[in-house]
């Protein structure tokens, strides 16, 4: 296959696996070249990816996407700086979106939460994205031809979840520098938003599983989302591509949640409203006349309505 025009390059962090690697397949097919950033000790799974990210076959038909792999430390000034610069060598000066969306999670309360864990989560989530905000910034400048900086917020970025004391600052840290770079950079025609996932089947989401044994947590998390399913990694990704194209120009300062979620509250009413409906499902009609089993199952209809409209208004 021929390789089809470039839009310009994308630059995508934490790309060897799960969202990241979701996102750089989408804007690949979205005609973006591709550059490829993780840490060092992932630089086999970055090359892997490198590879289904050249085999992709754009909306149009054309393929042979010009790819690049450049390791290194969000957290750290210099490597970030040189990771972006080698981008810029290798593509040339047309770093057209940022995608910022290295991460770690933490899962303690803050009583069980150490100050070096608590350390760690701000320098990769929160100074990782400030320091990637920063410099993806200072390159689209001096292009002068604008550009789209993406992070990664979370619906923990919205609302506070118990054991979440440092993951939970850390996006709310970056919902918040969103919205101030978008301000700041607005006169350069960059527009920056992020994009805030509920919870999403990556590897990230297993280590939050790792002592649901029982699978009650899981089924937690199933009780918040109204589609009642966890969420893909493309699915995260053609958010990102609608925030990266030129239909999405007029967007920014936004953390854009990927569906509608609510809190513990809303997921145990979540489990009386299902259990309502098993009984409404499983009710009886033995030794009831035609007219009280309609008056029976419209009362249960109505109490189950009742209960999906108190979650829904626990949501808002």
């Amino acid at each position: 296959m021929a390789l089809a025009d470039s839009k310009g390059f994308a630059f995508i962090t934490g790309s060897a696996q799960g969202m990241g690697k979701a996102i750089a397949l989408r804007l690949a097919r979205d005609g973006f070249d591709i550059a490829l950033n993780d840490v060092l000790s992932k630089v086999e799974q970055l090359k892997e990816v490198e590879r289904e990210v050249q085999a992709v076959v754009g909306d149009g038909g054309e393929g042979g996407r010009k790819t690049g792999v450049f390791p290194g430390d969000v957290s750290d000034e210099e490597s970030v700086k040189d990771m972006i610069a080698q981008a810029v060598e290798h593509f040339g000066p047309r770093l057209d979106v940022f995608v910022a969306n290295a991460g770690i999670v933490t899962v303690k309360s803050i009583i069980d939460t150490d100050v070096e864990e608590w350390d760690r989560a701000l320098a990769v989530n929160a100074r990782g994205t400030f320091l990637c905000y920063k410099y993806a910034a200072i390159q689209m400048v001096s292009q002068g031809r604008g550009g789209r900086i993406i992070g990664a917020c979370s619906v923990s970025g919205k609302r506070g979840r118990p054991g979440g004391i440092a993951y939970c600052g850390t996006k709310f840290a970056i919902r918040g520098m969103t919205q101030v770079a978008a301000l700041d950079l607005a006169k350069y025609n960059i527009t920056v938003n992020a994009y805030a996932p509920g919870a999403t089947d990556t590897p990230l989401l297993g280590e939050v599983f790792t002592d649901d044994t029982e699978g009650k947590k899981q089924w937690e998390f199933l009780g918040t989302i109204p589609l009642g399913r966890i969420g893909q990694p493309s699915d995260i990704a053609n958010l990102v591509s609608y925030l990266a194209s030129k239909d999405a120009g007029y967007i920014t300062g936004m953390s854009i949640l990927a569906t509608k979620t609510c809190g513990n509250n809303g997921s145990r009413r979540d489990q009386q409203a299902k259990r309502t409906l098993f009984a409404l499902r499983s009710v009886s009609t033995e030794g009831f006349t035609s007219t009280s089993t309609k008056i029976v199952r419209c009362t249960m209809q109505l109490w189950y309505t009742f209960e999906l409209w108190i979650k829904d208004w626990k949501c808002k």
